[in-house]
């Protein structure tokens, strides 16, 4: 009985056979020089009934191929033969050896497949591969209304897309940080009126902070600090109230913690001492700093506006006058009870959004709605409220911000005309 194989396109049957048979044949000669162990075999044997495979030993041909033998068997040249590529399906026995007086008879058996793994493939295989050159190429065109198709978006510009080769601007993973400062603006917030049953009211708050504007001022401290120092006394406040006579202890020991959280330089614990007219010791701003730190569970890093508005600011494209404007707008907020439980990506936003809409009435762009996360009508109510408060510092005895961003280094920003334009005075008269 001859089995039948398949051959495959490269494959001469007769090349083959010959191949085999010298293969067995060297391997038997090599195996022999080292000595005979009589662990041999020459051809496989499956037997049905006992439920798998299983090797039987086959009587080997008389004789002993010596050392001698076996280096000229090595040493034998091989003739290379043209190997006809046309593909036609014969029959031969390729397992066939020297000295078999009887071909092998291999029966099909599930999960035991002996043949060769080139020799697998069946003619159902061959439709199988044949069928992938039938299918049409995918339509990936952007014609047509989509969420991500040109005509069902506005373009959003890759604001991040010149910033790759600059390592320092991580633009690979910059959205997953400000993804980040979401979540933590989300877990550190300030509830709505929390100093109500305290002593405290929201009058003494505004006294305070406007107070360490000017020490901020002094100092010489980074934007940052201010924001921090601001935002710790708030959460601190909420959780743990204190009387009046201990307020002014806790702001300068927020600005100190908040100085060595943001400061390459913080301001010794004497120079706080010094600021206060000696009204506290160094052991006082000591221990209130242990407990600011122990009640926020030394949680400082809660994100502030500024954080969000250079974002913005760089999806807008803005100028570096629109930009300064609004971070005005952004502190003149800081002192306002009422506006300590936002969020600080929302009032960077709407800061953002004022500031465009008074200088030169610029609109919200999609990349701007994009990267913000903000409509423009979410922004109307709050900017509303801010363009109030700018009107309200013309009159508010708390001048400490006002006075600040009238210098040069914030480009006179507070004394501009726009600032008491009809624009402004509509906006803020508007609010509800």
């Amino acid at each position: 009985m001859t089995t039948r194989h398949l051959t495959l396109p490269g494959m001469n049957p007769k090349v083959m056979e010959a191949d085999l048979k010298m293969k067995f044949k060297d391997a038997g000669s090599l195996r022999l020089t080292l000595g005979e162990i009589g662990n041999r075999v020459s051809a496989i044997q499956i037997d049905a009934t006992k439920g798998g495979a299983f090797k039987k030993d086959i009587l080997q041909p008389d004789g002993i191929v010596t050392r001698a033998k076996a280096k000229i068997a090595a040493n034998k040249p091989i003739n290379f033969q043209k190997v006809d590529v046309d593909f036609q399906p014969i029959e031969t026995n390729v397992f066939a050896t020297k000295n078999d007086t009887a071909p092998v008879k291999v029966e099909y058996m599930p999960g035991h497949n002996l043949l060769p793994s080139a020799l697998r493939m069946v003619q159902s295989d061959i439709v199988f591969f044949d069928g992938f050159g039938n299918h049409l190429p995918m339509d990936i065109s952007d014609d047509g209304e989509g969420p991500f198709s040109k005509a069902g978006i506005e373009a959003i510009e890759d604001i991040d897309a010149v910033d790759i080769q600059n390592p320092q601007l991580v633009s690979i993973y910059v959205k997953d940080i400000y993804n980040y400062m979401r979540y933590l603006e989300q877990k550190y917030t300030i509830r709505p009126k929390f100093l109500e049953g305290t002593d405290l009211t929201g009058k003494m708050r505004a006294i305070l902070i406007d107070w360490l504007c000017q020490v901020h001022t002094r100092f010489r401290l980074l934007q940052e600090t201010l924001y921090l120092t601001v935002a710790i006394i708030d959460r601190y406040l909420q959780q743990k109230p204190i009387s009046r006579q201990r307020l002014q202890l806790l702001g300068v020991s927020a600005m100190l913690v908040a100085s060595k959280y943001e400061e390459q330089y913080a301001p010794e614990v004497a120079d706080f001492v010094y600021i206060t007219d000696n009204a506290y010791t160094k052991q006082d701003v000591r221990e209130m700093e242990q407990d600011i730190l122990k009640t926020l569970e030394f949680g400082l890093g809660r994100p502030h506006g500024l954080h969000f508005l250079r974002r913005f600011s760089k999806a807008g494209n803005v100028d570096p006058m629109k930009h300064t404007l609004a971070k005005y707008l952004m502190e003149l907020s800081i002192i306002e009870y009422d506006m300590a439980h936002l969020r600080p990506s929302h009032l960077a936003a709407a800061a953002l959004y004022l500031s465009i809409t008074v200088l030169d009435n610029s609109p919200w762009t999609a990349t701007l709605k994009h990267y913000s996360k903000f409509e423009e009508t979410e922004l109307k109510s709050l900017s509303k409220r801010l363009a109030q408060l700018v009107v309200k510092a013309e009159t508010s005895k708390l001048t400490a911000i006002k006075t600040k961003f009238a210098s040069t280094k914030f480009m006179k920003i507070s004394s501009i005309p726009q600032l008491k334009s009809q624009t402004m005075l509509d906006m803020a008269e508007s609010i509800s």
